[in-house]
């Protein structure tokens, strides 16, 4: 039977890189959300007058946050019949739900899986500044409202596969 694995995480702990092995281990299909609704979301928010970088103001968490996770899932849903699949997203809100992985479940039909990648915030600043990705100049700039947001990495409320990517990991 197909599986569904969530890679959740805050930004630059590692979910690409981690949730790609695991796609390789379980020849899984991978599913980033930033590549899947990339595009998309730099359209709409340059022609909504807003900086098409903005991934952390009030007016994206409102108008995009909850589209982009439902048009991922809804990927997901249209491949698991023929494979399982991995999914990349910080899922910040939805990993404080203790009964989230069921109610995934029960929309996806398949088990769900989450693994939480973590390492201390240090390292993840680190991280941010090597990438040098546009969506991160904000985060950087003020990065004790970045940590605020993400409440420097709780674990999840819901049962988990903790995954420490303070160093290279394996799968």
């Amino acid at each position: 039977m197909n599986q569904a694995y969530l890679v959740c995480g805050s930004p630059a702990a590692g979910k690409t890189t981690y949730s790609k092995k695991l796609a390789e281990k379980k020849q899984a299909v991978f599913l980033d959300i930033d590549v899947s609704t990339e595009r998309l979301v730099r359209l709409a928010l340059g022609l909504s007058g807003h900086d098409p970088e903005d991934r952390d103001s009030p007016y994206f968490k409102k108008h995009f946050r909850d589209p982009i996770y439902e048009q991922l899932f809804d990927i997901a849903h249209d491949n698991l019949p023929l494979r399982s699949v991995v999914i990349a997203g910080p899922f910040t809100q939805e990993i404080k739900d203790p009964e989230w992985p069921k109610k995934l479940t029960a929309h996806l039909g398949v088990p769900v899986e989450v693994h939480y990648v973590f390492c201390p915030s240090r390292i993840r600043k680190e991280r941010m500044a090597k990438r040098a990705d546009p969506r991160d100049e904000g985060k950087l700039r003020d990065w004790e409202k970045h940590l605020h947001y993400y409440e420097d990495e709780p674990a999840p409320a819901c049962e988990y596969f903790p995954v420490d990517n303070s160093a290279d990991f394996e799968v």
